[in-house]
């Protein structure tokens, strides 16, 4: 019982909404590898790379948080688990080369016996992204200032427009029996068939056109060369997959308006926040030379960028020679370091895959991934 000479002041309690436990939204694992193959496609890739799930911890596997990397190090991986991490998406895959055994004696070993002890799955897009419409090549490109673009490079579209792989053209005249052709050719699997009027040597015959797949394509040849007239007649065609023409690798850019070499260069540090570059002058080039077509490949663009007509190469690295090579071409080069010129993108990946995904869960970025490579 309170005393007469005791008041009671009312107070407002303001709740600290960050100790308040709430319950972490959460996506099922096959679902979100679903999704981040639909934001791009794995068959963007390129053939020789190891991309998708890497490491997948025993089904159910749900992911509250994903964590974006560069690189995953040793380092990278305590931070990752520092921050409960449900899944880890390594720009570059940390199992390339196939692994003989899994023990504790390599880094790289290290980081999958550490992932599954833990729970923690690792997803690898690496090229997937590079050739994606608004991947690291896109993004690198921005830092350039106004200007068109397209992949010097473009991918084929992961399926034929027809069915099969090859298409097989001939003539039957009337004299032959039509219907036998047609049954014959049709009872081959997977081949399709069409047939239309057509007039060769003042004859109206009928012209069959069929798709087939490189497996049918032999059965189709053996049953033509039986018949010589129809043999000698046909035509055999290679189906080629359509190019997608704002996907692929490397960016050729065309400015809106040229500028000099060192305007170019400041830029290109000031988007990739570097505090220097390599600069390599074509022959016959100064830092006042005038620079209105960008070749550029993230990562490692030897391969990609050689041949191409530009003023300018910009990628993270090429070899000594490569570097020659353009040179001797007058074409100016920079190299940033490798990951220099892809680890930028990921800060606007979160946003891409935060809006993709729905906000359906954390998605955050490593504070220790780096290059490792410094100047000294």
């Amino acid at each position: 019982m309170l005393s007469s000479g005791v008041r009671l002041v009312p107070r407002k309690v303001q709740l600290n909404h960050s100790l308040i436990c709430t319950s972490r939204s959460f996506m099922d694992l096959k679902t979100l590898i679903s999704s981040l193959n639909d934001f791009a496609s794995l068959s963007f890739a390129e053939s020789w790379d190891n991309v998708g799930l890497l490491v997948e911890p025993s089904p159910p596997h749900t992911v509250s948080t994903l964590f974006l990397t560069n690189d995953l190090t040793e380092e990278v991986m305590e931070e990752a688990l520092q921050k409960k991490a449900d899944l880890i998406l390594s720009y570059h895959p940390p199992v390339f080369r196939p692994l003989k055994r899994v023990t504790w004696n390599t880094w790289k070993e290290r980081l999958v016996i550490r992932a599954l002890e833990n729970r923690v799955g690792i997803y690898s897009p690496h090229t997937a992204y590079d050739a994606a419409p608004r991947g690291v090549n896109s993004w690198l490109a921005k830092g350039l200032g106004a200007c068109t673009s397209h992949p010097i490079h473009p991918s084929k579209a992961p399926n034929y427009p027809t069915e099969g792989t090859h298409r097989v053209e001939f003539n039957v005249n009337h004299a032959q029996d039509l219907d036998k052709v047609i049954s014959a050719v049709k009872g081959i699997k997977d081949v399709s068939v069409t047939s239309f009027s057509a007039r060769s040597d003042d004859e109206e015959q009928t012209r069959i056109s069929l798709n087939c797949t490189q497996e049918a394509l032999l059965q189709v040849v053996v049953f033509l060369s039986q018949n010589k007239q129809l043999y000698q007649k046909t035509e055999i065609l290679s189906l080629e997959k359509p190019l997608l023409l704002h996907t692929g690798m490397g960016r050729l850019c065309t400015l809106d308006e040229s500028v000099s070499l060192v305007t170019m260069v400041e830029r290109i540090k000031r988007h990739l926040k570097l505090s220097h570059v390599r600069l390599s002058l074509g022959v016959g080039r100064t830092l006042e030379s005038q620079v209105r077509v960008v070749a550029l490949c993230a990562g490692s663009g030897s391969s990609v960028l050689q041949g191409t007509e530009a003023d300018l190469y910009l990628t993270g690295e090429m070899s000594h020679h490569d570097v020659l090579d353009a040179a001797s071409q007058g074409i100016n080069v920079i190299l940033c370091e490798h990951s220099n010129t892809e680890r930028g993108f990921l800060s606007d990946l979160r946003d891409m895959l935060g809006a993709h995904l729905e906000n359906k869960i954390n998605i955050i970025l490593s504070e220790t991934d780096k290059d490792p490579l410094h100047v000294v």
